[in-house]
């Protein structure tokens, strides 16, 4: 059988696409090699202006108001303690607000004030990380704008070390291989997990649209890997997402538990007792957490819904009133918040819900007093500081049953309840059914017996597990 004879036009086409690629790849690898070589520079002429070592944490939604903030302003105050003379740094896009409004908002919320100086480098390119500018591949396209971000913040500072508490992974590889830096990471979630490959895997099982999903899948997770394996420190913030980085980047032994600092001692010093809980009117259940799809709000509304089903509209149901107490980071989470009141009305619960917006510490202390339940209900939580606080609050706690609350925080064994676990609407609503029916006595010991395992997840055992991590990095500058 004689050859196939490729027309010459097409022998054009194809050496011109390899000349191209080629060209592509040595302009890279030149933009590269210039790039490192900038920086680096940047790197040794900034800690010699300084004078001393520079800790940078990439945190672009600083003063978005929840848990992933709580853990970056606990972890500046512990370094700042141990190591006044450093110099602190926090790249931010909230371009709109001032340093001083950042650090007052952060004292409002979280009752948290830094003893030292922190500068600020605002970032103009936060957008790029935005889940809306990428409607597509949106994974992918957000750590790729991790990485235009982070070249933005390169080109402001290059510090000694950088800490990622956000969860850029990709970002981050950058102040590694161009800035030269020492890098850690503080991990809430990972980017991609097993779970999310095996949903795609069950849900499409057997279509085209799986097969090409689950590729795309596979090769962010191993692009994502390698990213992962140019952190010189890895902290998770719970068992289960220790257990997906584990699986994910392979780095058991290099990888340290350190819970997140949850804000128990005033929580623990609000008084509660069976007489109280006589004394007290009204049923109201408090749901705390950002105002974000995973949250999961609807299902909490559909829950209250099927609550008043069970009570027959009778009784205990006119003293009913859940409160979502949450903050809210952008436009769309406002959004998300009108049409969560626009269900409530839709389910005729309106009357019976109350939202509460980026209230002050001091506000959601008083929204803790006056709750008897907490509520929350998002599917693999990776741990679940809200869960945490609701239960050092002596609020009887219903989570979802996985993640974080599964793993490490509700023990759910009669004789040692410290809370309850549902995974649909009915359950929920079941389980608010029982906790409505359960003498002042039998809520006495659950609630006992919560708040005594909460102090594992103090802001003081947050320090230690952080220190302990990150500190011989710190050293060895």
């Amino acid at each position: 059988m004689s050859a196939i004879e490729i027309p010459p036009i097409m022998k054009l086409v194809l050496w011109f696409g390899l000349y191209c690629s080629g060209a592509l790849v040595l302009v890279a690898f030149l933009l590269f090699i210039l790039l490192k070589k900038r920086f680096n520079r940047a790197r040794k002429r900034h800690r010699e202006a300084a004078g001393t070592t520079t800790v940078a944490f990439f945190h672009p939604y600083c003063d978005a108001g929840g848990g992933g903030e709580r853990v970056l302003w606990c972890a500046i105050r512990a370094l700042q303690t141990k190591f006044p003379n450093v110099k602190y740094v926090i790249y931010t896009g909230d371009i709109e607000s001032s340093p001083e409004e950042i650090l007052r908002k952060a004292h409002k919320r979280f009752n948290i004030e830094v003893p030292g100086e922190v500068n600020f480098v605002y970032l103009h390119r936060r957008p790029w990380v935005e889940a809306s500018r990428w409607p597509h591949f949106t994974m992918l396209g957000q750590s790729l704008g991790s990485m235009w971000l982070s070249i933005e913040a390169l080109d402001s500072i290059v510090p000694d070390l950088c800490i990622d508490t956000m969860g850029y992974a990709f970002g981050l590889s950058l102040f590694h291989h161009l800035g030269g830096c020492k890098t850690a990471c503080y991990v809430h979630y990972p980017t991609i997990t097993p779970d999310m490959l095996q949903y795609v895997s069950n849900k499409h099982r057997g279509s085209l649209k799986a097969i090409v999903k689950l590729r795309y899948y596979r090769f962010f997770a191993y692009l994502y890997a390698k990213a992962g394996s140019t952190c010189d420190l890895v902290m998770a913030n719970s068992s289960w997402t220790q257990d997906r980085l584990d699986q994910v980047w392979k780095r058991p032994l290099d990888t340290h538990r350190v819970y997140p600092p949850c804000e128990v001692s005033d929580l623990l010093a609000i008084p509660r007792s069976p007489e109280l809980d006589a004394k007290q009117e009204g049923f109201r259940i408090l749901s705390v957490a950002q105002f974000r799809p995973e949250k999961d709000h609807p299902m909490q509304l559909r829950s209250l819904y099927a609550l008043r089903e069970l009570l027959h509209g009778e009784g205990p149901w006119e003293k009913v009133k859940l409160v979502f107490a949450g903050s809210c980071r952008n436009e769309e989470d406002h959004q998300r918040v009108k049409d969560l009141t626009n269900l409530a009305k839709h389910l005729a619960l309106d009357e019976f819900v109350e939202f509460k917006i980026n209230l002050s510490h001091e506000d959601l202390m008083d929204e803790f007093k006056r709750a008897k339940v907490g509520l929350h209900a998002m599917w693999n939580e990776h741990f679940g500081i809200g869960v945490v606080e609701c239960m050092a609050a002596g609020l009887l706690t219903v989570a979802h049953g996985s993640g974080g609350p599964l793993m490490d925080i509700i023990e759910t064994a009669e004789g040692s309840r410290t809370g309850w676990l549902a995974t649909d609407e009915l359950e929920y609503a079941r389980i608010l059914y029982t906790i409505i029916m359960l003498s002042n006595k039998q809520k006495s010991i659950v609630r006992t017996a919560a708040r005594s395992s909460v102090r594992r997840f103090s802001t003081e055992e947050f320090n230690k597990g952080f220190l302990n991590a990150v500190s011989s990095l710190i050293s060895n500058l």
